[in-house]
């Protein structure tokens, strides 16, 4: 039998995926404000969090998770079936390179907790190379489908580390994408920072918001309560 992993609403089996829930993609989902948004895009669903994450959050919309990889697809769809919202979740086992040519809505929130290895030593597991590494999705690729799929006044979340999530930002001004909401994500107030949750529009701001969370304390305290906070909706226990 499958082993659960239990969220407040919902539970996610994960045993044939790829890539496992983590801090990441929680992190993420509880962070986006989605709250006005109808049409949800989570690029690279994996197990399906961060899409029912947000059909929890937003009883509104309607939610398209996409991944590449077919049995984390599958499992995914399995998930999401099993959740309060099958109507509104929908996965599909597709590239985002071909999900761009054959789709024409716009989405008001777009989501994604990308690959971010950009080089470096490649996983013995080719499977998590390829979710893990930019291989079969660059950061260019992420850009210039999201500028084709995202609305006028639309919103694009990602978590990156750091020094990726920089560049990424960068990178992202010559895609017409322009940062208006940033979280510096520290381990503990003893640590360096480690990564960027980070907001995107179509529109250049000079007034990006700041934010910084510090997932514990220190590093031998409970997590802290700012993130008790973040994610209370979700975790069993929070």
């Amino acid at each position: 039998m499958a082993e659960l992993f239990s969220f407040k609403q919902f539970k996610i089996s994960q045993d044939n995926c790829t890539m496992k829930i983590g801090t990441d993609g929680v992190l993420l989902g509880a962070w986006a404000k989605i709250d006005s948004a109808k049409h949800i895009l989570d690029i690279g669903a994996g197990t399906g969090v961060i899409a029912l994450m947000a059909a929890q959050k937003n009883d509104q919309a309607n939610i398209v998770g996409i991944e590449i990889d077919e049995a984390s697809a599958k499992e995914a769809t399995n998930n999401a079936t099993n959740s309060p919202w099958n109507s509104r979740v929908k996965i599909l086992n597709t590239s985002l390179q071909d999900f761009v040519k054959h789709h024409n809505d716009k989405f008001d929130h777009i989501l994604s907790n990308p690959p971010f290895f950009t080089g470096g030593t490649l996983s013995s597991s080719q499977d998590k190379t390829s979710v893990r590494h930019t291989v079969k999705l660059s950061h260019s690729d992420l850009l210039r489908a999201t500028q084709s799929l995202l609305s006028n006044e639309g919103r694009f979340s990602v978590i990156l580390p750091h020094i990726e999530g920089l560049r990424f930002i960068e990178m992202a001004k010559s895609y017409n994408l322009y940062p208006i909401r940033q979280c510096d994500v520290y381990p503990d107030q003893t640590k360096k920072l480690e990564r960027l949750l980070i907001t995107f529009c179509k529109k250049e701001s000079s007034d990006v918001i700041p934010e910084v969370l510090y997932i514990r304390d220190s590093p031998s305290s409970e997590f802290s309560e700012d993130y008790k906070f973040l994610t209370k909706d979700f975790y069993l226990n929070f």
